[in-house]
């Protein structure tokens, strides 16, 4: 895209901001597409498809897939964490696979725990916290390959999935990654109140990590076991470029807090001019979520699906949080632990620079730079993801060697 278009692109978004009247279906339409500014070179070849493939069976195409591909249908035994302002967080818990006895300790084993006041350790958490505009099913991979192996927590975080609306919100307090890091603390409080703990985080997922450490150092070093921090940012997503040329990113910064807010003001419109523009957000979507060209379609329409989920207003409420974040003093909390740092070469939205900057704060974590991925890296290179995190697990002793052995294969049915 270049600079003149880009420009062109930021104007006509802070034309549709200023329209906040509008109620036609031509400027629902024009707001939809706004939200996806930073992407707009991907309009192109949206554009193109459109002339050779009809709306209908466009359509067609999108519900087949997901037919296909039911990701994200697997579920835990849920549960309700509430935060410091009184919202309901939702979170499910998979627990691990119960280990059958021999057999010859039976009932009088059990006596004798009753008796002496025995009680078996509490098992290791796995704690997965998701990403900006995701849930906990953006982990459908991961959890379908340990599920059963491993204690796993999966929660959507603040207005996000079925967690509620942020109160806080409601009243007009901004949210910040500190908020989520307090949240965080909740869900742990709750689902894993004992217990080492791995704390795992996408994006987002991995800067709420980095603030429950800012501000609770002591569950870090006594209960924390391993942490994966996956294409994820301590700071500077300010000077993030996304793919865009110098001026062109530049004019985006200037105007789009406030197309942002003007379009989370008319939400019911612009919620209109998403589903009116669906060809092009898949587009816009498919650009910033995969680095490669040949990504499994059914999965990028479930990327499409959780980032559609996400409101328009509940966007406009996260974004400024993630230029004012900066959690790269919290990072030496992780030292002590064995760490993972992941991310894909081509990501646009959390470059891999920004984990390669991670990882010269924590010299001995293991770091991982995935060829041809992108944002999406869990989804779109899965089994190298699970792979790692077996690996994590392993060394952090969470789970033995043997027990990992052919789990880090998502080849099984995506719904198993």
């Amino acid at each position: 895209m270049s600079e003149s278009s880009a420009e062109a692109v930021v104007a006509a978004t802070a034309n549709v901001a200023g329209a906040a009247g509008a109620a036609n279906w031509r400027r629902a339409g024009i707001a939809g597409a706004a939200i996806g500014v930073l992407a707009a070179g991907a309009a192109a070849g949206v554009a193109v498809e459109r002339l050779t493939v009809g709306r209908g069976m466009r359509k067609k195409a999108r519900l087949a897939l997901d037919a296909t591909g039911p990701y994200g249908s697997l579920r835990g035994t849920p549960g309700r964490a509430v935060a410091d302002d009184g919202t309901e967080l939702y979170y499910e818990i998979d627990e691990v696979e119960a280990v059958p006895t021999t057999g010859d300790e039976g009932a009088s084993g059990s006596r004798r725990r009753r008796l002496f006041g025995r009680k078996a350790p509490a098992p290791v958490t796995v704690v997965f916290s998701h990403g900006y505009c995701l849930g906990q099913d953006s982990w459908h991979f991961q959890r379908a390959a340990l599920r059963g192996l491993v204690r796993a927590v999966y929660w959507d975080q603040r207005s996000h999935g079925r967690s509620e609306r942020g109160r806080a919100q409601a009243d007009g307090v901004p949210v910040g990654i500190d908020q989520l890091g307090r949240d965080l603390k909740a869900v742990i409080d709750a689902a894993a109140p004992e217990g080492p703990v791995v704390l795992a985080g996408h994006s987002m997922g991995g800067m709420t990590m980095m603030a429950l450490a800012d501000q609770y150092p002591a569950l870090i070093r006594d209960r924390v076991a391993a942490v994966a921090l996956i294409g994820t940012s301590s700071g500077k997503l300010g000077e993030v470029n996304f793919g865009l040329p110098v001026a062109g990113v530049n004019a985006v910064r200037r105007v789009l807090p406030g197309v942002l807010k003007a379009l989370g003001s008319q939400a019911e419109l612009v919620e209109k001019g998403r589903r009116a523009t669906a060809d092009l957000f898949a587009g816009l979507i498919k650009r910033y979520s995969f680095g490669s060209k040949d990504v499994d379609p059914a999965v990028a329409r479930f990327a499409e699906r959780l980032i559609e989920a996400t409101p328009i207003d509940v966007v406009a409420e996260f974004y400024p949080a993630f230029t004012e974040h900066d959690k790269s003093g919290a990072l030496p909390g992780f030292r002590d632990v064995p760490v993972l740092i992941l991310a894909g070469d081509k990501d646009l939205v959390t470059p891999s620079s920004h984990s390669e900057a991670i990882a010269d704060v924590l010299p001995d974590a293991e770091l991982v730079i995935v060829p041809d991925a992108g944002h999406l890296v869990m989804l779109e290179h899965p089994e190298t993801v699970t792979d790692r995190l077996a690996d994590l697990l392993v060394r952090s002793g969470t789970v033995p060697a043997a027990n990992v052995g052919g789990h880090g294969s998502t080849a099984q049915q995506p719904g198993r």
